[in-house]
C-alpha cells in the first residue's frame, strides 16, 4: 500500500466507542440493552471512494467480508459510517468467533449494525443514541442479507443478560439514553 493511501485511509478512520466492563447491567429506564455478539468490530464506511470495512485497530477487512461489503454498497445513501460487529453463525444461529477468525474471506459473515455515525455527509455522533439508532433502523429497512439491525431492548438489563447467557451469547452491552458517540472507552456504554 502506498504511503499516501495509508494516510488518506487513516484520516477518515474513527476510533470506535468501547464499552466499560461491569459486573452487573445498569438499572433504570434510562438504559437500552443489546446482545453482545462474538465477532470482529467493524466500522463500515461508504463514500465516493467506495466501501471499506475497517477493524477496531484500523485494518482494512473489506475483502474478508464480501457479503457485508455488497450490502453496505447497496444502502440507499450517498455516504454512511456504521458501527457494528461482523459475525458468522453456527446452525443454531449463535455467533461463534472460531467460525470467523483466521485470514480467509468469510462469504457468510454478516454485519450486526448497532450505531450510525454519519449519513449523507452529516456527522451524527453528537446526536443521542436513540436518534442514531432510529436513523440506522430506517437506513437498513430494505437492506440486503449481509447487514442486519442489532435489536435493542428497553426492559430490565438483568433479564436481558440472563436471557443472553441462556442462549449462549457473549453477554450484553447497555447504552445510556441521550448519550453521544465518543471514541475510546465510555461510561455511557457498559458491557457485562
Amino acid at each position: 500500500m502506498l504511503l499516501r493511501e495509508r494516510a488518506r485511509r487513516s484520516a477518515d478512520f474513527i476510533e470506535p466507542c468501547l464499552p466499560s466492563p461491569a459486573k452487573r447491567p445498569p438499572v433504570g429506564p434510562e438504559w437500552i440493552h443489546e446482545i453482545k455478539h462474538d465477532g470482529f468490530r467493524i466500522m463500515a464506511r461508504r463514500d465516493a471512494a467506495g466501501v471499506r470495512l475497517i477493524s477496531r485497530n484500523g485494518n482494512d477487512l473489506t475483502r474478508r467480508f464480501p457479503l457485508v461489503a455488497t450490502a453496505v454498497a447497496a444502502l440507499p445513501a450517498r455516504s454512511c459510517l456504521i458501527d457494528g460487529e461482523a459475525i458468522a453463525t453456527d446452525k443454531t444461529g449463535l455467533a461463534v468467533f472460531d467460525l470467523i477468525r483466521g485470514y480467509r474471506a468469510i462469504a457468510s459473515a454478516v454485519l450486526c449494525a448497532f450505531d450510525l455515525l454519519e449519513l449523507d455527509g452529516k456527522n451524527l455522533r453528537r446526536n443521542p443514541i436513540e436518534s442514531r439508532k432510529s436513523a440506522l433502523r430506517k437506513l437498513l429497512r430494505r437492506a440486503q442479507s449481509g447487514i442486519v439491525f442489532n435489536q435493542h431492548y428497553r426492559t430490565d438489563g438483568e433479564t436481558i443478560f440472563r436471557t443472553a447467557c441462556r442462549l449462549g451469547c457473549e453477554g450484553i452491552v447497555s447504552k445510556r439514553l441521550g448519550s453521544p458517540y465518543r471514541s475510546g472507552r465510555s461510561k455511557y456504554w457498559v458491557k457485562v
